[in-house]
């Protein structure tokens, strides 16, 4: 037997004279009251959303804990890129604060070889070791491409260090894939960040954004910040081929790139959307700088500023310049070139014009706390034996492993005691 669902009649028209009072009752509405009643309707949306948001932020927010749930499911690869000159003072805070608050991930190291090296043994102490690569540096051919994009302006080492910056980049990705093919399995996330970094508080599970690239905020320098980047698989695959990209970047007819514009550059060009958050890390330099600096000069922070320092140059020192000279300061650079964010006393400045001063190793231990400056003191009292036993022990771990001899590292940097 079928069954019919009766038809509904539409709800009958008001009547005439029923709709009147209603139009009459809608004119003589005051409509300043409306508009206000509207817009704190649009205010009170605004500061929910914003909450939500906020809250999805906050360390100890319920979308925290979602998402870091999340992450200690994923399979993810960290790469460590460049050389080791300060890495007794850098490496101890990557191993706390980004390899052992992730310690599913999976560490690659690519590194040129030079008398600093031996200190990439303080990587013994990460949760896990994945592919080990320690290479002899050497010149890198220039293609017509290359000179036609890029420019050796502000580059220290002209075109020639653009594309061993590149290579070493893009050499994280090849270590990846090589270990991805081997094992069957696609990462879901990649940290890239440089060997000389200080991190000061743990990478944060919000920078992990899917379908995005993350990257700091500020130190432009007219393009992206690229001493950081984390992503999925598919945007790091093009964010990390930094100079397979070129060709690709000459066809569309860029030039005069710098390291940040190409950056930019080949992102935009393959449609990878980016976010700029807050991280806590900086670039510990040798260099010296012009203090104060001017609108194109670059700002050196101390690396016991309360940051975040979103990757800006920093080394240990006993801060010259704070509160109001900073606001100063900062507001008189380019905030397309090295600009970096520093409001609420959150940046202190070190006048970077000379060498490191005197006592700069108490000035860094009592910034960075007990365990990080022990893991310095360690290194300054390595010998030769003790280098070759913990590159030993790593090695033993690692997947893959291409360095050159062990000894040879250690000694390279390490007189016999």
């Amino acid at each position: 037997m079928q069954h019919h669902t009766p038809h509904k009649s539409p709800p009958p028209h008001p009547p005439p004279q029923k709709a009147a009072k209603i139009t009459r009752w809608v004119s003589n509405l005051d409509w300043r009251i409306i508009l206000l009643l509207f817009s704190s309707l649009s205010l009170l949306l605004l500061y929910f959303s914003s909450a939500a948001t906020t809250a999805l932020l906050r360390p100890n927010s319920p979308g925290s804990t979602r998402r870091s749930s999340e992450l200690t499911r994923s399979r993810i690869a960290v790469c460590l890129v460049g050389g080791a000159r300060r890495f007794e003072l850098t490496g101890p805070s990557i191993i706390d604060r980004i390899l052992i608050e992730f310690p599913n991930s999976d560490l690659f190291l690519n590194s040129p070889l030079d008398s600093n090296s031996f200190k990439l043994s303080l990587l013994r102490s990460a949760p896990r070791v994945t592919s080990v690569r320690v290479f002899k540096p050497e010149p890198i051919d220039e293609s017509d491409s290359e000179v036609r994009v890029l420019t050796a302006a502000n580059s220290p080492n002209g075109i020639q260090g653009l594309l061993q910056y590149f290579s070493l980049v893009e050499g994280c990705l090849t270590m990846i894939d090589a270990y991805q093919k081997e094992q069957g399995f696609i990462y879901d996330w990649i940290v890239r960040t440089r060997v000389d970094g200080y991190w000061s508080a743990p990478l944060h599970p919000s920078s992990f954004v899917p379908g995005h690239y993350v990257v700091p905020p500020g130190s432009t320098f007219g393009g992206l910040n690229d001493r950081f980047g984390v992503g999925d698989y598919n945007t790091s695959k093009v964010a990390l081929a930094r100079l397979s990209l070129v060709p690709y970047l000459d066809n569309l007819n860029y030039t005069f790139l710098n390291s940040e514009t190409a950056f930019r550059a080949q992102l935009i060009a393959h449609g990878i959307p980016y976010r700029t958050p807050p991280q806590p890390f900086c670039i510990v330099t040798d260099r010296t700088y012009s203090f104060p600096p001017t609108r194109f000069g670059v700002p050196v922070a101390a690396i016991s500023s309360q940051g975040p320092l979103n990757g800006a140059k920093c080394r240990p020192c006993k801060p010259v310049c704070i509160g109001e000279c900073v606001d100063d300061v900062m507001i008189g650079l380019s905030k397309g070139w090295s600009w970096t964010p520093w409001r609420n006393g959150t940046l202190e400045l070190c006048n970077a014009t000379a060498a490191w001063e005197v006592g700069w190793q108490d000035v860094f231990d009592n910034a960075v706390g007990g365990r990080l400056a022990r893991s310095r003191k360690r290194v300054v009292s390595l010998n030769v034996k003790q280098c070759v036993k913990d590159f030993k022990e790593m090695k033993g771990r690692a997947a893959h492993w291409d360095t050159p001899p062990l000894e040879e590292i250690c000694k390279l940097g390490l007189a016999p005691k």
